[in-house]
């Protein structure tokens, strides 16, 4: 019987801790687009729009990550002017329609996964990363975003190429997204 009541309680508080995790974070993201290699899930990318923010959250799964919107150009400084064995491809987000770019792109703090003895340098996202530009809105149906890049564990590389589709009924408010946290893409 105690066993029984525990399971109950254990079901109990993972229903609620799930429902205040959706109040917390919000029901306007999209679903996830999913990248895979094989039946391997890569990373996933899910879109909102906050205020006048579009925000794209990349969640890589463990022993993945992607690169940097500005990684070549963070590349080509670090190189000085030297050759390399290849850079690997930057994250670009694409506006299709509905929504058009006014002003610069920000992005989560890259990790360096440099290899120097390679003359190989990279910057890049592990675990959950954050994209957010501001953004107008030019249109009534939903907002159309493309995705490209890759994706790389340590054996293998995936190329990223999704689109997400972005309700433009999402929030007109005041944004809750903090610029601070964030380093502007050069």
């Amino acid at each position: 019987m105690t066993r029984l009541i525990n399971q109950t309680t254990l079901v109990a508080a993972f229903l609620l801790s799930f429902s205040f995790a959706r109040v917390i974070l919000g029901s306007d993201w999209t679903s996830p687009v999913e990248v895979r290699h094989d039946v391997q899930k890569c990373v996933s990318y899910r879109a909102k729009l906050s205020g006048e923010f579009l925000v794209i959250q990349a969640t890589h799964e463990p022993g993945w990550h992607s690169y940097a919107m500005d990684n070549k150009i963070r590349a080509q400084e670090k190189l000085s002017g030297k050759r390399s064995l290849g850079i690997d491809s930057p994250t670009e987000i694409l506006l299709a329609r509905g929504l058009e770019l006014s002003g610069p792109w920000y992005q989560s703090e890259p990790k360096d996964l440099s290899k120097p003895e390679l003359r190989w340098y990279s910057w890049g996202f592990e675990g959950q990363a954050l994209f957010v530009g501001k953004v107008r809105r030019i249109g009534a149906g939903p907002a159309s975003l493309a995705v490209r890049g890759q994706a790389c564990s340590d054996a293998i590389c995936k190329n990223i190429d999704v689109t997400l589709s972005v309700p433009l009924s999402g929030s007109t408010g005041k944004s809750d997204i903090d610029l601070k946290s964030l380093v502007q893409v050069r």
